[in-house]
């Protein structure tokens, strides 16, 4: 499982590189990228499954976080300093509400009220969020 997840994790970091924030939550968030998870993120698919895993899976999606971290941080920080660790944080917590939102809505039945609520909930707020930054 560990090679096969992370070839298809660095399909999935590869179509997010250079994609601005605000793009990658509006698709992230989406009814289309919900309604699909054999083409969406293999991250939000298979990471229900990688927590059962042995060590070796579970360092090869810790190290596809890092690449998603990596491809949706802002360009033009160093590692290590205070503007690079704020952009790290914002970076985590984006991803990890996105992620959290779309495994709760695909929870539900993909034509229930609710599936759409969270969606739409969470993507409204992120972009204000965002707008806030």
């Amino acid at each position: 499982m560990a090679e096969s997840a992370a070839c298809a994790i660095s399909r999935t970091v590869e179509q997010s590189k250079d994609v601005d924030p605000a793009q990658f939550i509006e698709y992230y968030l989406s009814r289309e990228h919900r309604d699909n998870p054999g083409t969406g993120c293999t991250i939000a698919a298979l990471s229900a499954d990688a927590a059962r895993q042995s060590d070796d899976v579970k360092v090869t999606f810790a190290e596809g976080i890092e690449s998603m971290l990596a491809a949706l941080a802002p360009a033009g920080t160093s590692p290590g300093d205070n503007e690079w660790k704020q952009a790290r944080a914002n970076t985590i917590d984006m991803f990890a509400h996105a992620l959290g939102a779309l495994l709760l809505s695909r929870s539900c039945p993909n034509d229930s009220p609710l599936a759409d609520e969270i969606l739409d909930v969470c993507r409204t707020k992120m972009l204000e969020q965002l707008q806030a930054l």
